[in-house]
């Protein structure tokens, strides 16, 4: 595990609150040297704590306002054949191994709720798939965040 400290974690909060903003002015804003910044990046990219940089885009403006959340029950032995074939859905944004009730967990979207059942029925319908419970999301509640994560990382780091 990488050590993150006070100055990577002022760049992670500055490329969370301004992700369009250049490398030149991030350079400016915390008053280090361009190539300073741009090693903490590198760093920070090879060593997986940043793991992308492209837009977050949302399911519900694509036209699929509909969120579930899939639990799926797996056939032993064929966890990594479901995972592949998870992979080729492309209403499945998401998808985990888990402990607890079912082997998978999907993270599902649908244009409506006759979409979703048909992209659950071709879930049931994969070799290797026992039984999908589902959960649909009602309303976001607390949504994806990492900036309260790298506050706290920030105040237990190093200066």
């Amino acid at each position: 595990m990488m050590t993150v400290d006070a100055l990577d974690t002022r760049i992670l909060r500055l490329l969370l609150e301004q992700p369009r903003t250049s490398v030149r002015e991030y350079a400016r804003i915390l008053g280090v040297a361009r190539g300073t910044l741009q090693a903490r990046l590198d760093r920070m990219e090879r060593e997986g704590v940043i793991t992308g940089t492209g837009p977050s885009l949302s399911p519900a403006a694509l036209g699929h306002p509909v969120l579930a959340f899939v639990h799926i029950e797996v056939t032993q032995g064929h966890l990594d054949d479901v995972g592949d074939a998870l992979a080729a859905v492309p209403e499945i944004v998401e998808a985990f191994s888990i402990t607890g009730g079912g082997d998978l967990l999907a993270r599902v979207v649908g244009r409506d709720n006759a979409h979703l059942e048909d992209v659950i029925q071709k879930l049931i319908s994969l070799p290797g798939v026992v039984r999908t419970r589902t959960e649909v999301a009602l309303r976001e509640r607390v949504p994806y965040r990492l900036l309260p994560l790298v506050e706290s990382v920030g105040r237990a780091a190093p200066s």
